[in-house]
């Protein structure tokens, strides 16, 4: 790791927003913007909306793309060399920051796509749930057929997000119609998942930041709510976040389970960062979920990462903040809300971050409350 800037410097500099998606929710560049102003004030930086390569910046720049940036020489004519200069992350190649990594190929001679890291799977088998990664729809079927001598699957599109897009399979036949069914437009660079289903399941998340000279580490779990559609999706995430690592964030008193999800996520995020050169991340989140797989048997597996802006970094942000302003602070509860529509109310000490008609999801709310945990 190189040496870090992130301090305020003579020269100034700004935070710009990078559009890294082909299509941008509404809702997702507030968001974004949001994010970008409270960062510029952490760093002692100006906001100066979303970059224009075509302007010339003075001084530094810092980036919080909309997505993890894919190529290491696209990042560095942005000038991302390291985390230092970035939200988010870069990665080498377009399947290492999706779901597809989580899991191995059926079979050593399976295709994969050029920097696949056989030696990644077999790193994180003990903390992932049974599944496999195919970049064919050949392999997927295979890979499918395998599983559901073990239960029912789920086939997960590596760039659906909040839930959605994933089909739940219990036969030959409705594997078959789950496949035919499939975008493969990014499937040979991309791949598709095929996962066990687990019940009753608990959702955490487990994650690190590190902004402006801080480290912050989380732990928690995820919220579903139905959205205006009818859809149960991701409806917000209740953390602990510690200043420090992973190994300060387990040093509080806090649940087995918590435990463990920070165990396993911190193997994954360690495998990552072996496994792939180049990789360059400032924001880490893992989704962990446990539930009761076909056999009755409870199961606690990383499902997959995120190393961009994602649905906890309002509060991941807020709780900098926070650490910032007050340097004995060690702790604290934050929580992000999403409400679809105007059926509920955030609670009363709940601070906006966007509310709006978007025109994909209709009204959506967002909010973030961060209070003090056992200091």
């Amino acid at each position: 790791m190189g040496p870090r800037h992130d301090l305020p410097d003579a020269k100034g500099g700004a935070v710009l927003v990078y559009a890294a998606r082909d299509h941008e929710p509404q809702h997702d560049r507030a968001v974004h913007f949001e994010l970008g102003k409270r960062i510029a004030r952490l760093l002692g930086l100006e906001f100066e909306g979303q970059y224009d390569s075509t302007k010339a910046y003075s001084g530094r720049r810092y980036f919080l793309p909309s997505d993890t940036l894919i190529g290491i020489a696209a990042a560095r004519d942005l000038g991302i060399a390291a985390e230092t200069d970035i939200f988010g992350g870069v990665a080498p190649h377009a399947f290492i920051p999706t779901k597809a990594i989580t899991h191995p190929l059926l079979a050593d001679n399976a295709y994969a796509p050029q920097g696949w890291s056989r030696d990644f799977g077999r790193r994180v088998r003990d903390v992932v749930l049974q599944g496999y990664t195919s970049f064919t729809l050949e392999d997927a079927r295979q890979a499918g057929l395998e599983l559901l001598n073990h239960g029912v699957l789920r086939v997960k599109p590596v760039h659906a997000t909040a839930g959605r897009g994933q089909v739940l399979v219990s036969n030959a036949s409705e594997l078959d119609q789950a496949l035919h069914e499939l975008n493969t437009v990014r499937l040979s660079d991309c791949g598709v998942v095929l996962e066990e289903h687990l019940d009753d399941v608990k959702t955490y998340s487990v994650g690190q930041v590190r902004v402006a000279n801080m480290v912050a580490s989380y732990v928690g779990t995820q919220r579903l709510t139905t959205d205006n559609h009818g859809v149960s999706v991701y409806g917000g995430s209740d953390l602990i976040i510690r200043r420090g690592d992973f190994g300060a964030l387990q040093s509080l008193d806090i649940p087995d389970d918590f435990r463990s999800a920070i165990a396993k996520a911190e193997m994954y995020d360690r495998a990552a960062s072996d496994c792939f050169a180049g990789l360059i991340a400032s924001r880490r989140n893992y989704d962990i979920a446990g539930g009761m797989d076909a056999q009755g048997k409870l199961r606690i597996g990383v499902l997959e990462q995120s190393w961009r802006s994602g649905g906890a970094s309002s509060a991941e942000i807020a709780a900098l903040e926070a650490f910032q302003a007050d340097p004995d602070l060690q702790q604290v509860r934050a929580s992000t809300i999403e409400i679809f529509g105007e059926k509920a109310e955030p609670p009363p000490t709940a601070i906006e971050v966007y509310r709006g008609e978007d025109k994909d999801l209709g009204l959506i709310r967002k909010y973030v409350t961060v209070e003090p945990y056992g200091n």
